[in-house]
């Protein structure tokens, strides 16, 4: 196959499995993606809880990657990461933030604008010790976002770590290491429409309360 501009071009995924209207969805944008994960998680789709966060540098330079949805509730989204990671850092310079997930087998996107703070550090603790125990010695290993020389800089860390905690019944969360959660004031649920007239329907916070507003594809 050559891959060239008009190839990519000519990539085109027609829509057509649903709409969505503004009568249909929750009075409110947790509820409707309760609903909607739900759907995602029952389709079978692989890691339905992958999204990605966008951040921005201190210049303002956008700065995004893949990250994994732990929770939500009527607060916000909640993640965890090294605090002193790239995305770490640019959180405590600007806390503002967006999400999005993509689930192609429902032609769907959502959209999520807020802002981030960071979670309790119980709630933290909490989820730390419920991660398997190569994940958490993991968490210290590596000094994430950070140049290394190469990977057996990382075998080596976690080696050392192993011997370390080789007879501790528990594995201290790192003080670097924890949780986020954003507050969402934009919610955009995307439904793919055919001929490319897709379904926008958005929440925007106003005065404490949730606008429902219909937005062009």
């Amino acid at each position: 196959m050559t891959l060239n501009n008009e190839t990519i071009q000519n990539l085109r995924q027609e829509y057509r499995s649903a709409t969505l209207s503004e009568t249909e969805v929750a009075p409110d944008p947790i509820s409707q993606f309760s609903k909607w994960f739900a759907e995602a998680l029952s389709s079978g789709i692989a890691e339905p809880n992958a999204m990605t966060l966008a951040t921005a540098t201190a210049d303002g330079k956008p700065s995004a990657r893949i990250m994994l949805l732990k929770g939500f509730d009527n607060e916000g989204f909640i993640f965890y990461t090294n605090y002193l990671s790239r995305k770490g850092q640019e959180i405590t310079k600007n806390p503002n933030a967006a999400l999005v997930f993509f689930w192609l087998e429902l032609e769907r996107q959502v959209r999520i604008e807020g802002t981030l703070e960071k979670l309790d550090e119980k709630e933290s603790e909490k989820y730390f010790h419920s991660r398997p125990r190569g994940s958490q010695i993991g968490a210290h290993a590596s000094p994430q976002s950070r140049e290394i020389h190469d990977r057996e800089v990382l075998q080596k860390n976690l080696l050392l770590l192993e011997e370390k905690y080789k007879d501790a019944a528990e594995i201290p969360k790192p003080p670097h290491w924890g949780g986020y959660i954003i507050k969402p004031t934009f919610v955009e649920f995307w439904q793919g429409g055919q001929g490319r007239l897709h379904d926008r329907i958005a929440y925007q916070k106003e005065n404490n309360l949730w606008k429902i507003i219909r937005l062009a594809p």
